[in-house]
């Protein structure tokens, strides 16, 4: 069984939600500390990859369809 963009969209938006919910878990006084600010480019990074992935997705569908 082959992965689909779609799939990958799905599996790199959840692990940004994951990222953005230990980043929030981290933030005891102020957001401004080392893990929080990485673990929020991390979900900004997966956010970005599964964006791409549903353009991907909807570009090889509209090829299907033509």
């Amino acid at each position: 069984m082959r992965i689909t963009a779609r799939t990958l969209a799905l599996i790199y938006f959840t692990m940004g939600v994951f990222f953005i919910y230990v980043a929030i878990s981290f933030a005891e006084e102020t957001v401004f500390n080392f893990m929080t600010i990485l673990l929020a480019i991390f979900a900004t990074l997966d956010f970005g990859a599964g964006i791409r992935y549903m353009r991907l997705h909807y570009k090889l569908k509209n090829i299907k369809k033509k």
